[in-house]
């Protein structure tokens, strides 16, 4: 069995912290300083647990205005997944630019008007969602499996069938970050646009800047084996 990590150990006695001081979501934990008084151990490996905790989209730092909680409680995934997935992710994101820069190009020069009732559609549905607080994970489904369709490209679709499993786990991890549901939005209102404009370059430069933002998550810049003490 691997061996625990340092900051894994401090994750759980906050998460048991967490419970045994009723802190919900909304509630702001105590300062990094007073957290490894209470906890005995020490302030960097307080802050380490809290870059997991940030990466997993359990809790916000928020500059200069301390750390909250996001979730109820801090029942987070295992680390040894977290790693799998940060290795994964490069190159999903790799294939996603590739393959849907391409697409929304050729939606601009294809899309029908159904298509674009589709593409409307599924950002109606996203901003409902986000307007609802939540991060519209299956508006962006919709939103960009409606610019695959409007391609028309039988074997473009088939590639993105492929590696629908990853995106998934891209789109999760991306929309889990700090404002970015309401980005993400008006990003794809941007795609929008230029496909219905019918302007091919203009499509794919606004995919290839939304999806340079989806690639911007916490957990690329997380070091996993960064367990100082």
């Amino acid at each position: 069995m691997a061996r625990q990590r340092l900051y894994e150990q401090v994750i759980e006695r906050l998460r048991e912290y967490v419970a045994d001081a009723g802190l919900r979501a909304g509630d702001k934990l105590p300062a990094e300083r007073e957290l490894a008084q209470r906890l005995g151990v020490s302030r960097a490996s307080i802050k380490q647990a809290i870059v997991v905790l940030e990466v997993q989209g359990l809790i916000e730092a928020r500059h200069g205005g301390g750390t909250y909680l996001v979730r109820d409680t801090l029942e987070i995934e295992p680390v040894e997944r977290l790693v799998e997935r940060r290795r994964r992710l490069p190159d999903v994101l790799e294939a996603r630019e590739a393959l849907e820069t391409k697409l929304a190009e050729l939606a601009a020069e294809r899309r029908t008007r159904e298509d674009l009732d589709a593409l409307e559609a599924a950002l109606d549905y996203m901003r409902e969602e986000v307007g609802a607080g939540g991060h519209g994970v299956e508006g962006d489904r919709r939103f960009h499996a409606a610019v695959t369709a409007a391609a028309h490209s039988s074997l473009l679709a088939e590639f993105m069938r492929s590696i629908a499993d990853q995106v998934t786990e891209s789109r999760t991890e991306s929309l889990r970050q700090p404002g970015r549901p309401s980005r993400s939005l008006s990003q794809h209102t941007a795609i929008f646009d230029a496909i219905c404009q019918g302007d091919p370059k203009k499509a794919a430069a606004a995919m290839r800047r939304h999806l340079r933002t989806v690639a911007k998550v916490r957990l690329l810049a997380w070091n996993p084996d960064d367990d100082t003490d």
